[in-house]
Order: structure tokens, then sequence, then C-alpha cells
């Protein structure tokens, strides 16, 4: 158990500090897989009366903590919850995600793009990830996120979730200097959100570039590094003690890139080997991941292999034990307790003094 006035084990992990056992959280930990948010869901069907209802956000922020005790708890929330608070306006819809009408296409609409400011368009994260941390206290480190330039833009340019981003590229190809303009307009939000995060209590922030790795490893390098560049260098100017985190998904084509973003840590998908993630990105880079989420579907043996290949490649320090993406839909939920309790015995697994 951490001591009551030591920082919280993921926190010092986050540094680069040698610690007593690897923290583990996961992606999307809040969520459909577990009953008590289900049943949750049936009383408040609108998710964005469930992120921005702070007594709502707090709880499901809470549900696996109370079922798990994770070393991490991530608040409640969506990469576009900022957006209305610049002047895109956007809505959940369940079973068909966000969307974003009308999406971005012109000059005009980059123009009406406005700074943020958290504490008038989102006043309900002041309180949530305050409440987050006086509730776990140091036994689990309270993380923040933000949706990256990038992934944003896609979302708005598309207007929904796309299979092939068509417009965005389209965009990026034939008009690139209005998408530029687009992406630094987001990015210098994002950075003023980020930072809002951490004075609200975050003491980790996670960037979600989830659309980074639909791009071209050059074209990465024009459209969604600068501007994660961006968020980070405005963070860092301000909070440069507080860790951040990169997580793209299907990042393997990009992955040094993401060392050149400025973070202190690369979450990695499921799709790289955890040693060759390490090979990859050099022996300064800490790591996050990387278990297919879908192996919490397999028999326990399984899943303890799995996460018994992930530690030993990543090594014991400088690593985060998750996922490799969010927790699937579906997966049973003693499965996800078997994935927590297992990642806290590591060191007797190992047969390793801690």
């Amino acid at each position: 158990m951490t001591g009551l006035n030591q920082e919280p084990l993921l926190l010092r992990a986050a540094r680069g500090e040698s610690v007593e056992r690897t923290p583990v959280w996961m992606m999307r930990q809040a969520g459909r897989y577990m009953k008590v948010y289900r049943d949750l869901r049936e009383q408040y069907p609108s998710f964005r009366d469930r992120s921005e209802n702070p007594e709502l956000a707090i709880e499901i922020s809470l549900q696996p903590w109370k079922a798990f005790r994770p070393d991490g708890v991530i608040m409640f929330s969506d990469i576009l919850t900022p957006l209305t608070g610049m002047g895109i306006p956007f809505d959940i819809v369940e079973s068909k995600g966000p969307m974003i009408d009308p999406p971005i296409r012109s000059q005009a609409q980059i123009d009406a793009v406005h700074d943020l400011d958290p504490d008038t368009a989102t006043p309900y994260i002041r309180t949530i990830l305050s409440t987050l941390r006086s509730e776990v206290g140091n036994e689990a480190a309270v993380l923040g996120f933000v949706g990256s330039p990038w992934t944003l833009a896609a979302y708005a340019v598309e207007g929904r979730t796309s299979k092939n981003y068509a417009n965005i590229k389209g965009m990026a190809f034939s008009e690139p200097a209005m998408l530029h303009q687009l992406l630094s307009k987001l990015a210098d939000n994002i950075g003023i959100y980020a930072c809002h995060q951490i004075e609200c209590g975050a003491q980790v922030v996670q960037l979600f570039d989830s659309w980074a790795g639909q791009l071209s490893p050059m074209d990465y390098r024009t459209f969604a590094l600068p501007y994660q560049q961006q968020v980070v260098r405005r963070v860092k100017a301000k909070y440069p003690n507080t860790p951040l985190i990169l997580y793209i998904s299907g990042s393997a084509g990009v992955l040094e890139l993401m060392g050149e973003s400025g973070v202190d840590i690369v979450s990695v998908d499921w799709t790289l080997d955890m040693a060759e993630a390490r090979r990859r990105l050099g022996p300064d880079m800490k790591v996050q991941g990387n278990v297919d989420p879908a192996a919490l579907f397999g028999s326990k043996d399984f899943i303890r292999d799995r996460i018994l290949d992930t530690v030993q490649k990543a090594g014991r320090k400088g690593h985060i034990l998750n996922l490799g993406h969010g927790i699937l839909p579906g997966t049973p939920e003693d499965n996800a307790a078997f994935f927590f309790e297992t990642g806290k015995n590591l060191n007797q697994l190992l047969a390793v003094p801690a």
C-alpha cells in the first residue's frame, strides 16, 4: 500500500522514479463493460448528461476504483468536451458516436473558432477533478485527458467517425493553409484545457490522437506532430513536472515520431511487440501498455501469461501496465478484476524482490 504521505505509485513511475511495482490502470476502465455503469446509463441515457453532470461523472469515474482499486483514476469525459467552448457544437449519439453538424469545411467556419475559457465553457471539470483527488488521496493518481489537434480536427471536418478520413485528408492535401490554421487554433485551446485540468487536480494528462495512426509518416510529421508539440510546449511551460502521455491507435508506423512529441510516456497499442517498442523509442522514453484488450476474453492463464510477457519486455522501470486500447464492451468484469489483481501481484509472479 502506498504510504499516506507518499505520492501515488503511478505518478512516481510516470516521472521515471524506481517504484516498488509496476502501476496498472486501463483505458476506458469506467464504462460499458461494468453492470453498475450500464444500470446508470439506463437512468441517464445521454452521454453528455453523464459526463457533464459532476455528480454523475464523479460516480462513474469512481466505479472501477471502488471495484478494482487501479493505480490510476481517469475522469469520465470525452475528448470532444471542450469543443463547444470553442464554438464547435457537437453531440454524442448512443451507438453512433460523436456527431458535429455542420462539419467544418470552410474558411469562415475556421475563422469562427474562438479561444476557450475552460471555467466558463466546462465548469464541471473543476468539480470532477478536485473531488476525485480528495476521494482517492494518494492511493491512486488522478488522470485528466485531452484530444490531440489532428484527431479533434478530423472529427470536426468529417462530422463523425470515419473509415477513410477523405474529407480531412482532402483538406490537408488541397487546402493545407486552411487546415493548419484550424490545427493551430485547436492546439492553443487544448494546451489551455490541459493546463486547466492540472490546475483542477489532474496529476497526469493523457493526449489521445486516436486517428493520427491513419496518416502516413510524412503526413504525420506535417499535420499531427507539430500540433502535439504545440500542446506539450504550452503545458510544460506552465507545469514542467506533470507527466504527459500520448496514445495513438495503430501507431506502429509512426512510433518514433510519437517520441518526438515532447511527452514523457508513449502509450503503445497492441499491434506492436513491447520489446520492439522499447527498442524503437530508446532507453529514455517511458512506455504504457500494451495488452490486447481482446485478451481479456481469454482464460485467466492466458491473461496472466500476456501480462507477464508484456511487463518482462517493458522492464521494471518506466512502464505503466495498461491495455493497448480501451477495454472492450462485453469484457467479463471478473476478467477485468483479474487483470488488475495480476498487475498488482507481479512481484510475486515474477519471483523478484520489490
